[in-house]
């Protein structure tokens, strides 16, 4: 079979391709794609990479869920506000209990009334984030935690620590930051 070319002689066959040019359309495809995918390859992994909301949501606490859980930290990664939402939507009263790190002595009660949810970190709230005193993770980074209300089994997951350097956050952190507004730990994908 023969293809003709527009402004081509009736029987002339269409040219093949050459090796060079095939290599730049496949040099250029990688190239589309690595930009499309946001090429993991050259970003540290362990950098804190955003999701939708900042935290992680814990279930099967009990009758609690703990929703977009993460720690604000200040610059020396000693302390930290808790920012959550915890919803009960039980009954009954619940007491969220909240051990941080794994050899660490810090730990959080947090009374949650029943048919509620208990909020922390908004700007407008009227509670002040729970201060996390004896940490050791600095923004950036991940602490484990683990949440237990009642007799319910521990759930373990590793919590997010971010740093007032987020315009977001600003405010949240224990002490304020220090003179640079940078925040060199952030990956924005």
């Amino acid at each position: 079979m023969t293809i003709s070319l527009p402004n081509s002689p009736p029987g002339a066959e269409r040219p093949r391709a050459t090796l060079p040019r095939f290599l730049a359309t496949l040099v250029m495809s990688v190239v589309v794609l690595m930009g499309a995918t946001g090429c993991g390859f050259f970003v540290d992994e362990n950098a804190y990479r955003p999701s939708a909301g900042d935290g992680v949501n814990i279930e099967g606490v009990g009758p609690l869920s703990v929703r977009n859980v993460l720690v604000v930290a200040n610059d020396a990664g000693t302390e930290g506000h808790l920012v959550a939402a915890i919803v009960n939507n039980s009954d009954e009263p619940q007491v969220l209990r909240i051990e941080v790190g794994e050899q660490s002595d810090a730990a959080l009660e947090i009374p949650v009334p029943a048919e509620s949810t208990v909020s922390y970190g908004q700007r407008d709230s009227l509670e002040d984030p729970p201060l996390i005193e004896g940490m050791d993770a600095a923004a950036g980074s991940m602490v484990r935690m683990s949440f237990q209300a009642g007799d319910s089994e521990p759930v373990a997951e590793e919590v997010p620590v971010l740093g007032g350097c987020l315009e977001y956050l600003r405010g949240l952190e224990p002490e304020q930051r220090s003179d640079s507004d940078e925040c060199p730990w952030y990956i924005d994908e």
